[in-house]
């Protein structure tokens, strides 16, 4: 296991694989999970240095694993993606700013070397 290591949660698997491609050629270990719960079980195990949580997701969403991310004392660089409305980025980012997390937000659709800038 590198000392890189990225945990990515979001219901679209296509843009999982494009993580993927981005930081694994930047020397990231990643997993990537498409379910809030399936991403709860691998952030025990995988100790993740980054992670990339989309803020709207069926069932648990972003800002509730942003809430659980605290619960677990979590240190990893954090960044949030929003295809949505501002509003969910600007409540994520006070979210973690209220609970010492450090959050970045990266809007939908975004660009690789946007993506690359923030992983690097």
């Amino acid at each position: 296991m590198t000392d890189k290591r990225l945990l990515m949660v979001d219901d679209e698997p296509a843009l999982g694989e494009i993580v993927r491609f981005v930081a694994e050629d930047l020397g990231y270990d990643v997993q990537i999970t498409t379910h809030g719960k399936e991403f709860m079980q691998a952030f025990e195990s995988f100790e993740p240095t980054t992670i990339i949580v989309d803020i709207v997701m069926p069932n648990i969403d972003g800002i509730e694993l942003i809430h659980w991310l605290h619960g677990h004392d979590c240190d990893a660089k954090i960044l949030v993606t929003s295809g949505s409305s501002e509003a969910y980025a600007r409540m994520a980012r006070n979210l973690g700013d209220a609970r010492g997390l450090d959050i970045s937000v990266i809007e939908k659709p975004f660009r690789t070397a946007t993506l690359r800038a923030l992983l690097a």
